[in-house]
């Protein structure tokens, strides 16, 4: 992990409060009752580098990603950008000068686009939201500079969001991304919704985009072969918590924790296709009541007493961090 870095996140975590009516509750006497989507993250990403955060639906990926952009308040925890503090709860004006640097592109690209405008506004909507042009002619200008960088055309302005392919979409909602000149940018699964080769299309531009204006990336996906190909580092993602960071080629080639090493097994591989795979069974606990001590503890073949007890924390382990404590005590093969 750098040491300097552009984002960091320590002891995160969000809790949501679930929508019991109150005289329901005082009648049977019950608790109220949260959500635990994020129970405590730590992570940092350095600048100019690709961070990817991968789990299974429901591991609170998205959540993180909310978070670090102001999306969303946190319920505990900090987070740091350029080593400036980010609280979502301060106000809008102190904020600004910070969230012009973050964006976020999202998952579907249609749902996240205005339907009733034309592209020029909805890529020129952070230009107007921040005052960064002076003059109708700079904004049509900046729009279009905009339009050619993600690779369409300045008459693409006038046109609405649903006269494009779902390529061209995410096109122009990176291309809005990028409005605000930031320096770090949330990628919500933003090529799940894409043909396979719309899909390297898009990583390529972001790739290259990423080299251009040395981009800051966190790649919240679940698919590992994309993920492969785009990061840096890989964090692993199970029931709120991470549980193993790594460099990507490491990562890859000798996972540590046992719930990335069946995650892995899962993904096709035709130098692997006569090894035998652990099939990935159960399901992710359940984020209003969370197993004790390691939540992968009830789908873990290695898992013992202590598992069952004692929450582990990510330690340094042969390049990577790991929380595990099975390879603690060695008794798990590496």
């Amino acid at each position: 992990m750098s040491a300097l870095p552009l984002v960091e996140a320590r002891g995160l975590e969000k809790r949501f409060a679930l929508a019991t009516p109150w005289l329901d509750r005082i009648l049977a006497h019950r608790p109220r009752r949260f959500v635990h989507a994020v129970a405590g993250v730590d992570l940092s990403i350095a600048r100019g580098r690709t961070l990817a955060l991968v789990g299974e639906s429901g591991c609170g990926k998205s959540t993180v990603g909310r978070l670090l952009v102001g999306l969303l308040a946190p319920s505990a925890g900090l987070i740091r950008f350029d080593g400036r503090d980010f609280d979502a709860r301060a106000g809008r004006r102190a904020l600004a000068p910070l969230r012009r640097r973050m964006q976020m592109i999202f998952q579907d690209p249609y749902a996240s686009l205005n339907p009733r405008w034309r592209v020029r506004d909805i890529i020129a909507e952070p230009l107007d939201a921040f005052a960064l042009t002076r003059s109708r002619r700079e904004r049509m200008e900046r729009v279009a500079e905009l339009l050619l960088q993600v690779g369409l055309t300045p008459a693409d302005a006038e046109k609405y969001p649903h006269q494009f392919s779902g390529g061209q979409r995410q096109r122009i909602s990176i291309a809005r991304a990028l409005a605000s000149r930031p320096d770090f940018l949330v990628c919500d699964e933003p090529t799940s919704a894409l043909d396979v080769s719309v899909q390297a299309q898009i990583l390529n531009l972001m790739m290259d985009l990423q080299e251009k204006f040395r981009l800051t990336y966190l790649f919240i996906s679940h698919n590992l072969a994309v993920v492969r190909l785009i990061a840096d580092e890989v964090a692993v993602m199970y029931a709120g918590r991470i549980l193993e960071c790594a460099p990507s080629s490491l990562l890859f080639a000798r996972p540590l924790h046992p719930y990335t090493r069946l995650l892995l097994d899962t993904v096709p591989d035709i130098d692997r296709r006569h090894r035998s795979r652990s099939p990935l069974a159960g399901e992710v606990p359940s984020p209003i009541d969370p197993p004790p001590g390691c939540a992968f503890h009830p789908r873990c073949p290695w898992a013992f007493a202590r598992c069952r007890s004692e929450r582990p924390e990510l330690r340094a382990a042969e390049g990577a961090y790991v929380a595990c404590h099975g390879l603690e005590e060695g008794r798990i093969p590496v």
